[in-house]
């Protein structure tokens, strides 16, 4: 990977993968790069009693749950509850998901899983009745083939694509603007992204082909293929669950996108083009150039 070859040059700031969908993220300074993007992200999923998927649009005390990764099991905290124990190679009965329009297989986790997310999640005069859900790795949930440019993408229980790319230079535009009209910073963690870049502009993420990573197995290959649109969730404060119209009021100001008809957008969902089975650390170098359309 030549640098003079791109037109910009950054670096992997930061990782996060999201076991749980819609639950709090985990920062890691490594993550190996799958098919379906990040080794473990949004491989689980919190149901209701349909098996429809539930988010912090409904239920934002989701983003209290935190996960931790170990060797062979992901451990849940959240406040007032004691730890739950999920173990990386056992699933329980197999059962049909959906999320968003598409029903797939996927592995019920168990009672006491779904003893602990109900109780945890439900509110004075609103019960829930929930389960938690693994995603079936042998079925292909492929990406909008329009916006891959029929790519065959497969991901798990991500809204739609396997990454989102985001980067510190469009955070802090947004940290700028929330200031000056008398608002309080907020973290990349309101936006969900795998991989943080340094280094570019702010919202050049936009703007490029293909991002080529420099990894220590070779070059992996990413490509931006959808600008990410904006539902209420970062409006949401991981730390506290609370949720103020802030965020999306002041990117209502300058990020409608006419690429999605308008929607608000921060960040780009991504693609895997190469580099499947390779380790992603945060200083691994990226080289992009511009996309011209």
């Amino acid at each position: 990977m030549n640098a003079s070859d791109f037109d910009l040059h950054a670096t992997i700031a930061r990782l996060f993968v999201y076991p749980i969908k819609s639950c709090a993220g985990v920062e890691l300074p490594e993550a190996l790069l799958t098919e379906t993007g990040l080794e473990f992200d949004r491989a689980w999923m919190v149901v209701d009693a349909e098996r429809e998927f539930v988010t912090q649009r409904d239920l934002p005390r989701m983003a209290l749950i935190r996960p931790q990764m170990k060797h062979s099991e992901m451990v849940l905290r959240a406040p007032g509850m004691l730890a739950l124990h999920i173990a990386f190679d056992r699933v329980e009965q197999p059962v049909r998901a959906r999320v968003w329009k598409d029903e797939v297989p996927a592995y019920d986790m168990g009672d006491i899983a779904a003893q602990w997310f109900s109780d945890f999640l439900s509110q004075p005069g609103r019960p829930q009745k929930l389960r938690l859900v693994r995603f079936d790795p042998e079925y292909r949930r492929l990406s909008n083939l329009e916006w891959t440019g029929g790519i065959e993408a497969p991901n798990q229980f991500a809204d739609g694509y396997p990454l989102l790319v985001a980067s510190e230079g469009s955070l802090a535009e947004l940290n700028a603007r929330l200031a000056a009209a008398g608002h309080g910073a907020v973290g990349i963690e309101r936006f969900r992204p795998n991989i943080v870049l340094a280094g570019i502009e702010a919202h050049d993420e936009d703007r490029v082909d293909t991002l080529h990573i420099a990894t220590g197995e070779g070059e992996a290959q990413l490509r931006p293929v959808k600008p990410c649109s904006r539902c209420p969730i970062p409006d949401i404060d991981p730390a506290t669950a609370e949720s103020s119209p802030e965020v999306g009021d002041t990117l209502r100001t300058y990020r409608a996108d006419a690429r999605v008809d308008g929607a608000i957008t921060f960040g780009m969902n991504a693609i895997v083009l190469q580099g499947v089975e390779h380790m992603l650390k945060r200083g691994q170098s990226v080289g992009a150039n511009l996309r011209f359309e």
